[in-house]
């Protein structure tokens, strides 16, 4: 592993840190009372938190998004802890559900349709729109909702270095064997 691996690693680490913070500070500022009611239902029926989190996880196509989301609305004290466990079991079905979905449909198709799928595709669209909710928008709402666009497009990328920092660890025998 060479320094820039090193120094990509810390990069991506950082990034996902502030992106996980400016989602989870926009996405409070944003949420209002509607997604709290929302989450406050699903909390008390196991079935539709369960549904709900494979839901969400389909869309965004992300479990590890999806679980970082819902730490930062336990942080806000939008949502208690015990109520979101059913939540990230969805994610992890919904993540299965989506492999098995896309496996079926051949992920690794050169068709522009297929390939946007994939978050580190779509998510510079995410990232462009908040920009432009942002500098346009005149309603702090819809700004906050700009903002939790590219917290989670910064989470993404920064998942992306962190990723791309360790495959070359993939390729270390000394590794493999441990």
């Amino acid at each position: 592993m060479s320094i820039y691996s090193i120094i990509q690693f810390i990069c991506g680490i950082a990034f996902f840190l502030f992106g996980m913070l400016t989602l989870s500070e926009n996405l409070e500022k944003s949420a209002g009372g509607r997604l709290e009611r929302v989450l406050k239902h699903a909390q008390k029926k196991p079935a539709l938190s369960l549904f709900l989190g494979m839901v969400i996880t389909m869309v965004i196509q992300s479990s590890s998004a999806t679980s970082v989301m819902l730490v930062g609305l336990v942080n806000s004290g939008i949502m208690e802890f015990a109520g979101t466990l059913y939540i990230i079991f969805g994610a992890n079905i919904g993540t299965t559900v989506t492999a098995w979905i896309l496996s079926l449909a051949g992920i690794e198709s050169k068709n522009i349709f297929v390939s946007m799928l994939k978050p580190e595709n779509f998510t510079p669209f995410l990232a462009l729109l908040g920009v432009i909710l942002i500098m346009s928008a005149k309603k702090s709402r819809q700004r906050d909702a700009g903002r939790v666009l590219i917290g989670f497009a910064v989470l993404i990328y920064g998942m992306k270095f962190m990723t791309s920092a360790v495959s070359p660890l993939a390729e270390t025998p000394e590794f493999a064997s441990l």
